[in-house]
């Protein structure tokens, strides 16, 4: 813990908060290309994998290159910055003990204390029996492609550790999500002879009074960490002009997930409701697709993972709290679901107060914090 060089951390996190890599468009590689450089600094093995045009995953280790050990799962995209913002969103402005800056919380900030923690154990650490590797995917904020290229790699970790903003709680619990569009298809007409028409936005209203109807229903079934699932109307579009009558309107829906719960399940809730509208005897059509899904984990509090790495957190001066749930999703669960490897989510900042906010910002104290965590915790998983 005490190798762990707080000021080159705090420089890291500046230089990778001031290279820009907003989703959407979705443009992450100047700001992978920051922290390859930091990670061959670092003397760690870097490779850098072109996933999509200007957006590619990077992948660095230390240790032996072997299977097992652990993977440290993060993103390099963030949210756009976004309106309303009292500085620069991209000048890593330090303030009162806060760094601010878009991605500064969600999640640079855990990159950040990442690299510094694999750094001070290649500098100072025992050697490595196993591997820990960092994966820091694109496109966690749209649709998850970088780490489903990475997983089709087939990793081989024992565990997966993904430093997202949690305020250093050991995170065993997190909700899933997934998006269902809708599009509910009509006939245009002249408004002056709207009979002539079928109106697609009435259609439209129709369903989403289903969707809410489907949100109430989940509030009866609750898990003890995670709470309830949800549904919830993110946005609607439809109609040409206001003496048209619209010939479509489509609905993009979010679908929180708990552990169990798919979104083919999710799916056919949707298409049972909009079936029951019977919107065909009004001359109308409508369908549903699922557009993205990133899954909901759980892993047992006794895991070793699970206790070695909140043991680490006490030890090395984090906040005594018990193990929590996250209500936000993450790319954990894809490594759960598709590769096997039980993952816990701990990081540096507040998903609830910081991220994809204006002025989104971390407390310094606790990013260098969250770096003396993984260093100790690593040291106990990969070298005992």
């Amino acid at each position: 813990m005490g190798a762990v060089d707080e000021a080159a951390l705090i420089a890291l996190l500046q230089g990778l908060v001031q290279s820009p890599s907003p989703n959407p468009p979705g443009c992450e590689e100047q700001t992978v290309a920051y922290l390859a450089n930091a990670c061959e600094a670092a003397g760690l093995s870097v490779e850098v994998d072109p996933v999509l045009p200007g957006r590619p995953n990077l992948y660095a280790s230390l240790g032996p290159p072997e299977r097992g050990g652990l993977l440290v799962l993060g993103h390099t995209d963030t949210v756009p910055s976004g309106d309303g913002w009292t500085c620069e969103p991209f000048a890593a402005r330090i303030e009162s003990g806060r760094l601010v800056g878009r991605g500064a919380a969600d999640m640079k900030g855990g990159l950040a204390a990442a690299v510094a923690a694999m750094d001070a154990l290649a500098r100072a650490g025992p050697p490595l029996r196993e591997p820990v590797t960092l994966a820091a995917v694109i496109d966690e904020e749209e649709r998850g492609r970088g780490v489903r290229a990475f997983l089709a790699r087939r990793p081989q970790a024992r565990y997966a550790l993904v430093p997202e903003p949690t305020e250093l709680e050991t995170v065993i619990a997190c909700r899933g999500n997934c998006y269902v569009e809708l599009v509910v298809e009509g006939r245009a007409a002249h408004a002056g002879s709207a009979e002539l028409g079928r109106n697609a936005i009435y259609g439209a209203v129709r369903a989403v009074e289903s969707i809410r109807r489907l949100d109430r229903e989940l509030a009866a079934d609750t898990h003890p960490l995670l709470g309830r699932a949800a549904w919830s109307v993110g946005t609607i579009h439809g109609g040409t002009a206001t003496a048209m009558v619209p010939a479509a309107c489509s609905i993009s829906v979010d679908r929180r997930l708990l552990p169990g719960q798919s979104g083919a399940q999710a799916l056919s809730e949707v298409e049972g409701a909009l079936g029951e509208l019977a919107l065909e005897d009004d001359g109308l059509e409508a369908r549903a697709e699922l557009v993205m899904e990133i899954p909901s984990f759980e892993v047992a509090s006794d895991h070793p993972l699970v206790q070695i790495a909140h043991r680490a957190s006490l030890d090395a001066g984090a906040p005594e709290r018990p193990l929590s749930g996250w209500t936000a999703a993450c790319d954990g669960g894809y490594v759960m679901r598709d590769a096997g490897i039980p993952a816990i989510v701990l990081g540096p900042g507040s998903v609830a107060e910081q991220a994809h906010k204006r002025d989104e910002s971390v407390e310094l104290a606790e990013v260098v914090l969250a770096a003396r965590v993984y260093a100790l915790a690593l040291l106990r998983l990969l070298t005992a």
